[in-house]
């Protein structure tokens, strides 16, 4: 395998008052197609999964090339290191860390090497809950362990040792039907060899994995939009608990589990692209039918309804429509602001939401808002939004929220802020009317309303035994273990201890700790 690194960036700029996204996977299998390219630009529409690394691995039937470095896809390729990437078969990866820290080692596809010799590499969007465990597990078959002075430290290292050591007296494939029962949390799973595409998702379903059909081969993505942008046709969702493999002989499909499923609910508010579909349902639509049920809850009076652009777009337009107050833009978004390696000064950090927002004052001003957001985290961004509104000249601001609000933290590939911080968890034991005024308080709104929890349901057209909204209600679908074995630095904290236990004292437990609150 030939991995080829890039320099470090020196800094990666944040923004710290949204929820984290997860990940994104792609993979395509393709006789007489450029499947690098074809794999840059699936993971250029999955860019808004992840936007701390990416990664391609290419096989050609006699090995398998790995390149991946921090940054944004269009930073981590050009047009010279694609063009050196041949083969028929490919996986690509973009991250936001949920496990590990961000460091070249932890970037995607991880490579791992069978007994054998043959390469696997592999992409996982999700989050295992029982990562302690599989590391332990490792350790006592000898893998993993210091391969360098900053070793991979991401429960998807794990999985990928786990899976290249389970195929050295069997196939890639049986080895996977006998290690993905034993993965506990949410995965979907982007993996290969020299010569086979295989994608899994776990038995809950959590986060989406969609298959999609090439004019000479066949794609697999986390959404659906990605295919769009590849030329391929959408043909079934892969379903919870399956696993397939796509090679010269077309698709063979495997169940290592039973479905449970449990949607992440929270993919259709804000985590996915409007133009994605997910169990059959337009995230667009979704949204669109948030807001008019936001509108019917949660009644302004008002002379425009303006988005947060852009993932509150879709509830203001619903929002608008149910309401007959006229929809307007009035904040324009910066579209090149994004993830930047150049550190601000605190001159321009002091300007805040300016660097991505500015609002068109000749449309706001002496104007009663109705402003819709997708959603309140710390509600950093709301007070300052509304600051800059009132300055634009708006005489009231009536902030709208398309989704519930969200108190627990997800322990399946979102990273929210800590518990502690988020502002809806502190009134935990106050009423809900009483926790909507606190937080309308401190983000100086005029008023504020959140669309409820049946609501929110009701708009993806899908029934909430099929949902997961553990952060909203606190119930999580996949049993969690003890504290000691959660948080995103859990294998560094055990590598540094230099035992297979994870230090409760040292462990990021800050969102565990949630899960005793009232």
């Amino acid at each position: 395998m030939n991995q080829l690194p890039l320099s470090l960036p020196d800094s990666l700029d944040d923004d710290e008052n949204e929820p984290r996204e997860e990940c994104g996977v792609f993979g395509v299998w393709a006789t007489g197609e450029d499947v690098a390219k074809l794999t840059y630009y699936g993971l250029y529409a999955l860019q808004h999964r992840g936007q701390e690394a990416a990664g391609i691995a290419v096989g050609d039937g006699e090995q398998v090339i790995v390149f991946k470095d921090l940054g944004l896809v269009s930073q981590v390729f050009d047009e010279q290191t694609l063009s050196a990437m041949h083969g028929h078969v490919a996986v690509g990866h973009c991250r936001y860390s949920t496990t590990g820290s961000t460091t070249w080692e932890n970037s995607q596809p991880i490579f791992r090497t069978t007994s054998a010799g043959n390469g696997v590499a592999l992409g996982h969007n999700g989050n295992l809950v029982n990562t302690a465990e599989l590391a332990k597990r490792a350790a006592e078959l000898g893998l993993g362990g210091k391969r360098s002075d900053m070793p991979a430290t991401s429960d998807s290292d794990i999985v990928g040792a786990l899976l290249a050591h389970a195929a050295a007296d069997r196939t890639l494939e049986q080895a996977a039907m006998e290690l993905l029962p034993t993965l506990q949390g949410a995965f979907c799973l982007t993996f290969m060899d020299e010569h086979t595409l295989y994608a899994a998702r776990d038995p809950h379903g959590i986060r989406p994995l969609s298959l999609g059909r090439l004019d000479r081969g066949w794609v697999v993505a986390s959404e659906t939009a990605a295919f769009d942008i590849v030329g391929a046709s959408f043909v079934r969702d892969i379903e919870p608990g399956e696993l397939l493999a796509i090679d010269a002989d077309g698709v063979r499909s495997s169940r290592f589990a039973p479905a449970t499923p449990k949607t992440c609910i929270f993919e259709y508010v804000y985590l996915a692209r409007p133009d994605s579909v997910i169990n059959g349902r337009s995230v667009h639509s979704t949204r669109v039918d948030i807001g008019r049920r936001l509108a019917r809850e949660h009644p302004a009076d008002g002379d425009l309804v303006i988005p947060v652009p852009e993932s509150g777009t879709p509830a203001a337009v619903g929002y608008a429509q149910e309401s007959g107050i006229p929809y307007g833009q009035g904040l324009m978004k910066n579209a090149y602001v994004g993830r930047t390696f150049i550190q601000p000064s605190q001159t321009i950090r002091q300007l805040g939401i300016r660097l991505k927002l500015n609002p068109l004052r000749e449309v706001i001003r002496g104007k009663r808002l109705v402003v819709v957001d997708d959603s309140i985290v710390r509600g950093n961004t709301q007070r300052a939004l509304i600051r800059m509104l009132r300055e634009a000249g708006a005489t009231e601001i009536h902030v709208r929220i398309a989704s519930s609000p969200v108190k627990w933290p997800c322990f399946y590939g979102i990273d929210f802020a800590s518990p502690a911080e988020l502002i809806a968890n502190g009134g935990a034991t106050d009423s809900m009317d009483a926790m909507v005024e606190s937080v309308r308080a401190a983000i100086g709104a005029d008023s504020l309303g959140y669309i409820s929890i049946d609501e929110m349901t009701a708009a993806t057209q899908h029934p909430g035994s099929q949902l997961c909204r553990a952060c909203f209600d606190g119930e999580y679908p996949i049993p969690l273990p003890e504290s000691s074995s959660m948080g995103k630095a859990v294998l560094e904290q055990m590598l540094k201890s230099g035992t297979s236990e994870a230090d409760p004292l040292q462990a990021d437990n800050d969102n565990v700790s949630a899960l005793r609150r009232p």
